[in-house]
Formats: C-alpha cells, structure tokens, sequence
C-alpha cells in the first residue's frame, strides 16, 4: 500500500509539472513541446526532483504518446492523397539523407570514430523526430496547410528507411558482415511494402470495424485496432510509429473525424508524458563536456534540415513562408536518433551515447522553437521575391 501511495503522489506531482509547463507554453505562445523536455530535465539523472515510483509508467506511457501522435497525423489523410504525395516526394527523401546524414558522418570522422560509429552518427542526424513534428504540427494548427504534405512524406519515408537502416547498422556495429545486415534490411523494407499496400486496400474493412454510435466504442476500438497494430509492426523491426500512421491512414474520412474528436484529450495527455520522459533520461552531468561539438553538430543539422523542408515544400508548390515552416518543422531529432545511440553504447561505443543525448536534446527544444518563428525567418525571402516581381513588373514585356 505505501509503494501505492508513494506512486499515487508522484504521478500525481508530474501531471501538475506538466500542466504548469503547458500553462507557460501557451502564455508566451510557443508549442507546448519544448517547455515538457524542459519539465523532463527537472527529474533527470542529476536533476533536482528524483521520481522512481513513477518510472515504468512513464516509460510505458512514452511509448502510446509517440503511436497516438502518428495515428493522430494519419487521421488527417486519405490513403489516395497520402499514396500521391509519397510519389512526389521520393526526391526529396534522398535530398533529405543526403543533407543530413552526411554531417554526422563527417563529425564522427573528424572526432577520429570507427567506420561503425561514424555511420551511428549518420543515422543520428538524419533522422526527424515523429512524435515531435506531430505535436508541433498539430499546436501550431498547421495541419491543413499546403507545405504539409511535404512534412508527412519525409517523415515517412525517414521512417521505412529506419526499418532498413537499424538491422544493417546493429549488425556492423557488433562487428557482423555487411551481407547479413543487408539480408536484414531487405526483409524489413518488404514487410513495410506490404504494409502499406495493405493499409491502402483496408478502408472499407476499417469503416465496418470502427464504426458505431457510441463514443466509448469508438475509442475503445480505433485504440485497440491502433496499438494491436503498432506492436506487430515494432515485433518486425519496424517503427511502431508507422505502424499507427497507417492505421490512421485506412480510418475512412467519416470515421476519422469521430476518431480525432474522442482521441484528442487522450492524445494530448500520452503525448506530453512522451517528452517528459524522453527528457528524463537525460545525463545532465554529461552535457557540458560535449557541448561545443553537439552546438556546432546542431548548427549544421538545423540549416540541413529548413533546406530539406524547403526543398520539399517548393515540390507542392508552397509559397517562401510556406517552405520556411516546412523546413523548421524538421528540425526537431528524438525517439529514432536515441535509439541508434543506444545500439552504438550497447556495442561498445559508449562516445556516441553522451554526445547524442546532448545534440538531440538540443535539437528537441531548439526545433519547435524556429517552427513557431517559422514566418519571421522567411521574411527576407518574401521580401527579395517580392521585390524582384515589382523589378519585372516596371520592366514590362
């Protein structure tokens, strides 16, 4: 009964942390993301409240918060307009690798790494944070927008690319061959495929299985239906995270807009626990002895990640502000890139671990932030556009 109590109060003290850090969020007008990791460095290791009791929830609830925020953001979308936009955006995909893994690469080759952790490094700036865009997404009421689409679609495609790349990197770091982890990623990118042409296939299946008057019934089964399907996806090697997008994506329209109104406190609660306790794990005794190279890595990354957005977006036709929001959208590294650096630790490179940890936490906070002044950055652009249109313009035909 005490160890109940004990439980009780300390869940208790983090649901009041977190809506005090969301009260503040909404009062100087910022996503409520970056203010619940900086709840989360308050219980961390060396951090000044010590909450153990509360630990396995919060790990558990970490990992519902990332699966409703993608199934959340697969709700938006047809499975006929998101198919389309996968199609146009295969380029952007290897604009987006190209830009972003490569600085890591070069970082850890510059820090004197092995080929293995050089290539960790590489994964660890490449890959966007689902759970965060999402939220940024949804807080700043961007999901209806042009550049959107463009977001989904990097996601997306960073997200199957991950089933491919986690079982050839955990197999070179251990020091296996190159062919058996390609074995690997083969196996994992056809299950993904399969996937998705599934989800493609199963709406009208979806509508019959969703369906009915009752809210309580509504929720209960999108939830089961949702996380049924996340945990098989995770059992294959692939993000549990696609696989609740593509639940969302098979939800009819009809039936989605029941889901998204019943799910959304349900959302919103799971979701700041994810970054609460992505946060917490954070070593803050281990942050200031790599910080100038998780700044400068981060400078890099930030300004690879707003060119990839903007390359996108400019490939749905979005205007600079929009191109601007796509790219900041971006910015933001989480879930993939700490689990990368823990397959690295796990193998022995336990210098990828404190370097990761400081960049993607700086990048988690630092992300949101140019999201939210997204407009006032692409200011310049707007202003040269509109300036050379006025040129064009008195200069006549």
């Amino acid at each position: 009964m005490k160890g109940d109590a004990t439980f009780l109060v300390e869940l208790g003290f983090m649901l009041i942390l977190l809506g005090a850090a969301g009260a503040l969020a909404l009062r100087i007008g910022l996503s409520t993301a970056p203010l619940f990791l900086l709840a989360g460095l308050l219980i961390a290791e060396g951090g000044p409240i010590n909450l153990t009791s509360v630990q396995p929830f919060l790990d558990a609830a970490a990992s519902v918060g990332v699966v409703l925020l993608l199934l959340a953001l697969g709700l938006e979308f047809s499975s006929e307009e998101f198919a389309s936009s996968m199609k146009r955006h295969a380029p952007s995909g290897v604009v987006d690798f190209v830009l972003n893994a490569t600085p890591g690469f070069v970082a850890g080759w510059l820090l004197g790494w092995e080929f293995a952790a050089c290539l960790a490094l590489a994964g660890i700036t490449w890959i966007s944070s689902s759970g965060i865009v999402a939220k940024v997404l949804g807080d700043l009421n961007r999901l209806g927008n042009r550049e959107t689409p463009a977001v989904l679609s990097i996601l997306v495609l960073e997200d199957i690319a991950m089933a491919a790349y986690l079982p050839l990197i955990g197999v070179l770091l251990v020091g296996g061959g190159v062919l058996a982890g390609t074995l690997g990623a083969v196996l994992a990118i056809a299950v993904v495929v399969g996937i998705i042409l599934l989800a493609h296939r199963a709406e009208a299946i979806a509508e019959r299985v969703i369906n009915h008057e009752d809210d309580e019934q509504v929720l209960l089964r999108v939830l089961g239906l949702t996380l049924l399907v996340a945990g098989v996806a995770e059992s294959l090697g692939i993000s549990s995270a696609v696989g609740a997008f593509l639940v969302g994506l098979a939800i009819p329209n009809t039936a989605a807009r029941r889901a998204r109104r019943v799910l959304e406190p349900l959302r919103d609660l799971f979701a700041a626990v994810f970054f609460l306790s992505f946060a917490s794990k954070t070593d803050l005794g281990g942050i200031p002895g790599v910080l100038p190279e998780a700044l400068l890595l981060g400078l890099v990354t930030a300004i690879t990640k707003i060119l990839t957005g903007w390359y996108a977006a400019g490939r749905q036709h979005a205007a600079p502000r929009g191109r601007m929001r796509a790219g900041t959208a971006l910015v933001a590294r989480g879930e993939f890139s700490i689990v990368i650096a823990g397959l690295a630790v796990d193998a022995g490179y336990i210098e990828v671990g404190g370097l990761t940890t400081t960049y993607v936490l700086l990048m988690a906070i630092v992300g949101p932030v140019l999201a939210r002044f997204a407009d006032s950055l692409a200011t310049p652009w707007v202003r040269w556009e509109a300036s050379k249109a006025s040129r064009v313009a008195r200069a006549g035909p």
